[in-house]
């Protein structure tokens, strides 16, 4: 049913109160009785919202709508200056999985500065990556080994891990770069993929003592 006039305006007023509970309970109205009209300020409020569980709740919102109509304006948004205009924007994306959106997945995109930017772009380009392509995209989250703190670390090696097992190949290559960081996050991620269970610190810690032995971790 097509909400009325009045309803829309509450609705659209409410994403922009100040009080961040007023601006979920809209975001929750607007996904449960979505209108194309919701669209534009849904992706707006992406843009400039501080509360992330408010932000969950505007992707949700998002995800209820056609993608016919959402995954443009959300492409649209990837190209934006705004860091969290790009990070909201990829994660929603991730959230509706439409493939269309995968040429947006660039290795520009994949490489960000933003580290927020940037592991929201690998969550999405995995779940986005058309059957045939996972060897390619790979090959440039590869790139990024050594990256940042645990945190980052931990969203690349996750992201990694679940292209399965034909990321071994180039986790095996990066276990002999130049850099030992690389080569640290190549084999705790490769320990991760072996071993769920073991948890990323206790894999970075065993793979940094490895490479402090000089090894590959190749072995055994």
């Amino acid at each position: 049913m097509v909400a009325a006039e009045a309803d829309v305006l509450r609705a659209l007023q409410g994403l922009e109160d100040s009080s961040s509970s007023v601006r979920l309970r809209a975001a929750l109205a607007v996904g449960t009785a979505p209108d194309p009209r919701f669209i534009d300020k849904l992706i707006e409020r992406c843009a400039s919202e501080s509360e992330f569980y408010v932000r969950e709740m505007l992707t949700w919102a998002l995800t209820r709508h056609s993608a016919s109509m959402t995954v443009p304006e959300l492409l649209k948004e990837v190209r934006s200056e705004r860091a969290q205009a790009r990070s909201q924007a990829l994660h929603t994306l991730s959230k509706i999985g439409d493939r269309q959106a995968w040429p947006a997945m660039t290795r520009e995109l994949l490489s960000d500065a933003d580290d927020e930017v940037a592991r929201s772009a690998w969550r999405a380009a995995v779940v986005l990556v058309p059957e045939g392509q996972e060897h390619g995209l790979a090959a440039v989250l590869s790139t990024q080994l050594g990256r940042g703190e645990r945190e980052t670390q931990l969203s690349l090696s996750r992201a990694l891990i679940a292209l399965g097992e034909m990321i071994v190949p180039t986790l095996r290559a990066a276990m002999t770069d130049p850099d030992p960081r690389v080569r640290e996050h190549a084999i705790a991620t490769e320990r991760l993929l072996r071993d769920p269970d073991a948890g990323f610190e206790f894999a970075i810690e065993e793979a940094k003592r490895v490479v402090a032995l000089g090894t590959t971790g190749q072995d055994g």
